[in-house]
This record gives structure tokens, C-alpha cells and sequence, in this order.
């Protein structure tokens, strides 16, 4: 999996402040995407054991409250993504005790597949769909276009 940014300190993307990581690779090449760099699986750089560290580091970090970590590309969800994002959430969620996890996706909650179905049993807050240029709403909160849709997860009911 390749990354295109990662930033340690992120009030944008996702409730309270976070950790949030941009990876690569992106099938749905939506009009009007601000991210257009990341559509490529190759794009960026390889995202490397050291850098999952630094991320359950920074999420770790006691001088700042961070709430969670953020999720979003390209997109997480992107076959060539799977298999790290999975191991990094699982990472997160042993070791980063009471933090929350966002992803972002253009894939439909109701389409996903096996692998992918698993990252999302795991994560807090998915924000899925393609971003339609034709139904952006710059008021909207978490998502670019009002075909999209914030799915909240209570990882405490039974």
C-alpha cells in the first residue's frame, strides 16, 4: 500500500483532533475530486512498518488528546489497500485504547465485500459514496456531495 500524506495533527477530517492518513489508489476517479494524486495505487510513497509505529506513537501521545485516527485517499477501501488498512486497524484498536477510527469511500456501504465488510466491522464512522460534482454542498458536515452518507457505528450496543 502507498500513501500521499500523513498528518500526525488534524482538526479537518473527522471529529476532535486526529491522526489522519491519505493512502493511494482510487477506481471511482470522481469529477471534481480534490485528490486526483492519489488515484494511483503507486502514487506517493510505500507505507512502511515505521510509519504505522509513528501513527500508534502519535495516537498514544499524552501532550495531545487526539481522538482518533482518519482514514481517507484515494481510498482505504481500494483492493491494493485492504490488507494493510485492515492490519493497521487492528493495530489501533489493541493498542490505542478508547480511540475512534473514520474512513472515507466511494464504495457503497451495501456493496462492499467480504474483506472490505471486515475493516468496516471494526472502524466507528464511515463516510461512503462517490463525490458527484453535481450535488456538492460546501455545508454539508464530513462529506462533499448529498448522495453521500455518514454511517455511525455504536461499537457499545449489543
Amino acid at each position: 500500500m502507498n500513501y500521499s500524506k500523513y498528518y500526525p495533527i488534524d482538526v479537518l477530517n473527522g471529529e476532535g483532533t486526529r491522526c489522519s492518513l491519505f493512502v493511494s489508489g482510487c477506481i471511482h476517479n470522481c469529477k471534481g475530486c480534490y485528490n486526483q494524486s492519489t488515484w494511483s495505487p503507486d502514487a506517493g510513497e510505500l507505507f512502511t512498518d515505521q510509519l504505522a509505529e509513528q501513527i500508534i506513537k502519535d495516537l498514544n501521545d499524552t501532550r495531545i488528546k487526539r481522538q482518533g485516527l482518519t482514514l481517507s485517499g484515494g481510498d482505504p477501501l481500494h483492493p491494493a489497500n485492504t490488507e494493510q488498512v485492515l492490519k493497521l486497524i487492528k493495530r489501533v484498536k489493541a493498542e490505542c485504547a478508547g480511540k475512534n477510527i473514520w474512513i472515507w469511500t466511494g464504495y457503497l456501504l451495501a456493496d462492499l465485500n467480504p474483506q472490505q465488510k471486515e475493516i468496516v466491522d471494526l472502524i466507528d464512522v464511515l463516510i461512503d459514496g462517490k463525490f458527484i460534482q453535481e450535488l456538492a454542498e460546501p455545508n454539508l458536515q464530513w462529506r462533499g456531495s448529498s448522495n453521500q452518507v455518514v454511517h455511525r457505528f455504536d461499537k457499545n450496543s449489543s
